[in-house]
């Protein structure tokens, strides 16, 4: 069956369609399609379907993971990157029953530690050299490169303890040597927040990036923040990654003011933080489009952004979210417990992934 869209807001398209007609394979033609079938949009807004550049999802085989249901299409996104929940030891068991099985587009950041998010924070991926393989690493994304898109490292001192920079000198090294972009979660010391950046190069990611971390912050001082400044300037792709620890309203204000807007707004959801403060990718993009973000750059950072990071922007597959600015107003808490009122928030209807048209919802909760 072939579809046709119409009655809708085009936003953050190339072009501004009237309608979207989907042939019975899933391509988006300039044709209606013979015996298409018709979807009111009821005159809500359409973009490009949106891209969540950091979930875990490696559910069991990582303690933190939680299933691609809990964070997908039912909630607005039909793409998604896995941040570093699988290393060059488990890999194969995420394809296999995460990456495969799935109606939405999964793609991963390998992390450097071997074992990846196995036992996160109990069990440190990045103890010392033994836990990094880098022939190892390096097969693994030579054998995988449809589904992996970047290397992953946790460059904070929970994860490295005093090893420092030197386990993400060795994922930028590997990254470098695969061809593949790095990225790099930034919070306490060990490392500096400066150090890191300074390591980056043109379409690496820092993610975590209004963090708000005492040492670990864009905003730590004001030469800190110019290195921000010409490091995204540069390349660097500056990305929100939510999460439990990770996302500072007050950060996020006087980075926006200063005119340092994220490139993407990401959740980093995972089981403890899905039930609150992130919930969902809406959920997240909702706090940013009240902290002053402009609602277009809101669904660039979520859309059009992270498909490019991740390899999609010339996919002939048609996907598709259908949204909504509702109210009512909406108390939200960041990640240090303070609270700020939505007045409005975004509120994912459908999503469209080749000829499959499913409802969707704003959050869990």
């Amino acid at each position: 069956m072939s579809l046709t869209l119409h009655n809708f807001v085009p936003i953050g398209l190339v072009s501004a369609p009237r309608e979207i007609h989907i042939n019975s394979s899933g391509h988006v033609v300039s044709a209606v399609p013979a015996h298409s079938r018709r979807i009111d949009c009821e005159g809500a807004y359409l973009s490009l379907g949106w891209c969540d550049l950091h979930v875990h999802v490696w559910y069991g085989g990582s303690d933190i993971s939680l299933r691609v249901s809990q964070v997908g299409r039912k909630f607005g996104v039909t793409a998604m990157a896995d941040a570093g929940s699988a290393g060059e030891a488990n890999f194969h068991g995420f394809r296999e029953y995460v990456v495969e099985p799935e109606t939405e587009t999964i793609r991963a950041f390998l992390n450097i530690g071997s074992i990846g998010l196995v036992a996160a924070n109990r069990v440190s991926e990045l103890i010392d050299m033994r836990s990094i393989d880098i022939d190892r690493t390096l097969s693994v994304i030579e054998a995988n490169r449809d589904v992996i898109c970047g290397v992953k490292v946790r460059a904070s001192g929970i994860v490295v303890g005093t090893w420092g920079l030197m386990p993400a000198r060795i994922a930028k090294r590997v990254a470098e040597i695969a061809g593949l972009p790095l990225m790099a979660h930034v919070g306490e010391p060990v490392p500096l927040i400066d150090e890191v950046m300074e390591l980056l190069t043109p379409g690496d990611i820092l993610t975590h990036c209004y963090n708000g971390k005492a040492a670990g912050s864009i905003l730590g001082t004001p030469a800190i923040l110019d290195i921000a400044r010409r490091r995204q300037e540069e390349g660097i792709v500056f990305d929100v990654g939510h999460g439990r620890a990770s996302f500072d309203f007050a950060t996020a204000r006087r980075a926006i003011d200063a005119g340092l807007l994220p490139d993407t707004i990401s959740t980093d959801l995972h089981s403890r933080n899905i039930d609150g403060p992130v919930h969902s990718l809406a959920l997240t993009a909702s706090k940013m489009l009240a902290l002053g973000m402009p609602l277009e750059d809101c669904i660039a950072a979520i859309a059009q952004r992270p498909r490019e990071i991740i390899g999609l922007q010339d996919r002939e597959r048609a996907e598709f979210t259908v949204f909504t600015l509702d109210g009512p107003a909406t108390t939200v808490m960041d990640s240090v417990g303070e609270e700020i009122t939505l007045e409005r928030r975004l509120s994912p209807r459908l999503t469209v992934i080749g000829t499959s048209v499913r409802p969707a919802k704003s959050s869990t909760s």
